[in-house]
């Protein structure tokens, strides 16, 4: 098929970008499967909250994941969301199977989160030169998920 959008950017550019782009949508769609998953099999005396808070996340990775995709089709490089992709290169995010205790949630959300953010800051670092408008989303990208995280953690804090 011939290139429908051509990119401003150099080929070396659109590779690394695009790149980085695409596993970003990999992650962000896992990182939402697993919080829907969470979301539907939560148990416990937190249910209420976790169970909201899990609709929060599930809402800021899905808005981010058509952030990423659209990004790179500004680019000229096709997004990937497909489940098969998704289940072969996703970052290994896990969450387990069946009914699951709030605090076990909370824990797995939590370790989730660090995974998808450490690969964020991957992204940023090697979008700096390669594309700044990228890199840009990633940091806005990587700021609420570092909200996030911190609202998860919190959950659990007793001191």
């Amino acid at each position: 098929m011939n290139v429908p959008i051509k990119s401003t950017l150099d080929p070396e550019q659109q590779r690394i970008t695009g790149d980085a782009l695409r596993a970003s949508v990999v992650d962000l769609i896992d990182l939402s499967l697993i919080a829907k998953q969470a979301h539907w099999n939560v148990l416990g005396t937190h249910f209420r909250s976790v169970h909201l808070a899990l609709d929060e996340l599930v809402s800021a990775a899905r808005e981010f994941t058509d952030s990423a995709a659209e990004r790179a089709t500004a680019i000229g490089v096709s997004p990937d969301g497909r489940a098969a992709t998704v289940a072969k290169e996703a970052a290994g995010l896990e969450f387990p199977d069946g009914w699951q205790q709030d605090t076990d949630v909370i824990n797995a959300i939590v370790d989730n989160l660090s995974t998808v953010i450490r690969r964020f800051r991957e992204r940023i670092d090697a979008t700096e030169k390669a594309d700044p408008v990228t890199q840009d989303l990633f940091i806005e990208i990587a700021a609420r998920l570092e909200q996030l995280h911190w609202m998860w953690q919190a959950q659990l804090s007793t001191a």
